[in-house]
């Protein structure tokens, strides 16, 4: 497979956060602001991967600010590690008010989410290598391929937990 570079199959994702999307306290459910994050991830995987990936990991998602009724909510998205089967997409959230033309969006969330490409069968299937074009982009990937192996490490010592307890 020809490796492909990150904007190949970046995407961007829009919503106007309406009062249906709000919590007890008034300001946009982070449910809702995931539900995005992960929708804006997946089209990113299944354009990198040609096809259907689901998601098998959220690795992290960290909120940095609220989101209001009224807000513009934009996720930009792009894969930052592509594995043998599986790939990491990286998400930023940014926040403006739909009504004032010109304002620096605010970021409110950041989230890393591991996707794995299936085929008909829903077995995994290979997927494109990454080739990242920018200095941005490397670190991305090295970034990523930090997240990844400490993943494995954390599963990996649950794992050896688990055979020393019985459990």
């Amino acid at each position: 497979m020809e490796p492909l570079p990150p904007s190949y199959s970046a995407v961007a994702l829009t919503l106007i956060a309406r009062q249906i999307h709000v919590n007890l306290l008034g300001n946009v459910h982070g449910g809702e602001v995931m539900q995005l994050v992960d929708s804006t991830a997946g089209a990113v995987a299944g354009r990198h991967s040609g096809g259907p990936a689901v998601t098998a990991a959220m690795d992290e998602m960290a909120f940095l600010a609220p989101v209001r009724v009224g807000d513009l909510l934009r996720a930009t998205a792009q894969v930052n590690w592509a594995g043998r089967t599986s790939m990491e997409v990286g998400v930023r959230v940014e926040a403006e008010p739909w009504n004032q033309a010109g304002t620096t969006p605010v970021h409110v969330a950041t989230a890393y989410l591991v996707f794995v490409a299936v085929d008909a069968a829903n077995a995994p299937r290979e997927v494109p290598p990454l080739a990242p074009q920018t200095p941005d982009e490397v670190r991305r990937m090295r970034e990523a391929e930090i997240r990844r192996a400490h993943r494995l490490a954390r599963k990996a010592e649950i794992l050896e937990g688990r055979t020393h307890t019985g459990g």
